[in-house]
């Protein structure tokens, strides 16, 4: 996800403000925004800046047409929570900052453990953690395994068809 401008942040959150739902399928968080059709570079600009993001639609339903944008699970927590923990504050909006709380609240565990394997996963460029005990392949003196090359479709069924007596 690129780093969001100060105009980025202040229009995400006013967008969600307005017309966002917090929610969850009761197994994850979800933040959804729908508006009509006409609105769809709002749409394209937030896939944009949240590219783990999916968008959905257009949906033509009731005499009404719109695009559907969603960030849910781990995107949600990685990409979108920080900012709207920080920005929506009960100052700006009560009733969004509450629907905000109401969701980090049902989903804190599921949220947490998000959280958790964030910050124990190495970061680009990192080295990941040597195993327990603290040794490693390399410097134990032990060879890494090595994978036999796999037979290819077509030998695992001549050999199948040879096992079966198919083929003769």
């Amino acid at each position: 996800m690129e780093r969001l401008s100060d105009f980025d942040r202040g229009l995400l959150v006013g967008l969600l403000l307005g017309e966002g739902s917090f929610g969850g399928d009761g197994k994850q968080p979800q933040v959804t925004l729908r508006m009509h059709v006409r609105h769809e570079a709002i749409f394209r600009w937030l896939i944009t800046r949240f590219p783990r993001s999916r968008l959905y639609g257009p949906y033509h339903h009731g005499g009404r047409s719109y695009y559907q944008w969603m960030a849910r699970g781990r995107v949600l927590v990685e990409d979108l929570l920080p900012l709207l923990e920080q920005e929506l504050r009960p100052d700006v909006d009560a009733h969004a900052s509450s629907r905000l709380g109401e969701m980090c609240e049902r989903y804190a565990a599921y949220i947490e453990r998000e959280r958790r394997l964030v910050d124990a996963a190495p970061r680009p460029g990192e080295r990941p953690p040597p195993p327990p005990g603290g040794g490693s392949p390399a410097t134990d003196g032990e060879r890494p395994l090595q994978r036999e090359p796999s037979a290819t479709l077509s030998e695992r069924s001549s050999a199948r068809d040879d096992a079966s007596g198919f083929g003769s």
